[in-house]
């Protein structure tokens, strides 16, 4: 039987194959909510994503957010509770 993919390897996998990131860093903040959210507590609810890519380039900070949240629509509409994001173009810092 095979294990299925975390809440954290299928973010990152959706989020390499859609923007090609130059650098891409998820951390899992779920455990420091663990007391303020009430659903499923799996321990993959909070992230924080640091992303550069090209993909950015001439993009506002709302488009940029645009971009992640569309492409991670199914995970913010289930187990994923906040993300914290933090999305560069190369050069930006």
């Amino acid at each position: 039987m095979s294990n299925p993919k975390t809440v954290t390897q299928t973010i990152k996998d959706k989020l390499e194959a859609a923007l090609t990131p130059e650098l891409l860093e998820l951390g899992n903040e779920s455990d420091q909510h663990a007391n303020h959210f009430k659903g499923e507590l799996t321990g993959e609810t909070h992230f924080a994503l640091l992303a550069v890519s090209a993909a950015f380039t001439g993009k506002t900070r709302i488009q940029r957010h645009q971009m992640v949240n569309d492409i991670l629509k199914e995970e913010l509409a289930g187990p994923v509770h906040a993300l914290r994001m933090r999305l560069l173009a190369p050069g930006e810092d």
